[in-house]
């Protein structure tokens, strides 16, 4: 049976999903679910899904939330299948976590809302927030400061190979370099890291549309 991915064209946790299954060549059948529509709060939705979000995968009956759950599953799964993006060796495993909850705590977190007033907002018609851009405008660049130190001495967030950590970016860094958010190409480290990661195969096809 070929895993399923019911998500969203513009959703970042749903595009970080497939740009994954791309990377690990694992192939899939994407199911657009019509957020504008409510169909994520649909019964059937809820029962794979009880919080009403996407992405959710079904690989063969089983079911699995959470964009960062789902995309260290399917690299456990498939080990020797694609691109090896979780380390083995403890050390740079706990570096590679280290790095994850970097993106979680020190990324997305500034990240994540500014994608919602630059690209969300505009996507559905709806008044930008100009203090709230600017306050997370700084707060990200501050962020983003330490990136490009970190950046400076190796070439990915865990190390000098890539990892989930590196990927887990792209979707809501894409998102608001698009929307003409400079903070990423104003660093030359992170620029260089950020070119990197968007120029991969995996990621183009993504952009292409789901």
């Amino acid at each position: 049976m070929v895993l399923k991915l019911y998500g969203h064209n513009i959703s970042p946790p749903s595009r970080l999903v497939a740009t994954i299954l791309y990377e690990k060549e694992i192939p899939f059948e994407f199911i657009s679910v019509d957020l504008r529509g409510g169909a994520q709060k649909t019964p059937d939705h809820l029962a794979k899904q009880p919080f009403g979000q996407v992405p959710v995968i079904d690989d063969d009956g089983f079911i699995l939330y959470e964009s960062r759950a789902i995309i260290q599953y399917l690299d456990e799964k498939y080990p020797n299948q694609g691109t090896k993006l979780i380390p083995t060796d403890p050390r740079e495993r706990a570096l590679f976590n280290q790095a994850v909850f970097t993106e979680t705590s020190s990324f997305n977190r500034y990240a994540g809302p500014l994608f919602v007033e630059l690209v969300i907002k505009k996507f559905g018609g709806r008044e930008i927030d100009a203090t709230k851009v600017e306050q997370l405008t700084k707060d990200l660049g501050e962020k983003l400061d330490v990136y490009e130190q970190i950046l400076s001495k190796q070439k990915y967030l865990a190390g000098d190979k890539l990892t989930l950590a590196d990927l887990q970016h792209i979707p809501v860094a894409d998102g608001i370099s698009g929307a003409q958010c400079n903070l990423i190409q104003e660093r030359p480290n992170v620029a260089r890291w950020f070119n990197d990661l968007s120029s991969r195969r995996s990621w183009q096809k993504v952009k292409a549309g789901l």
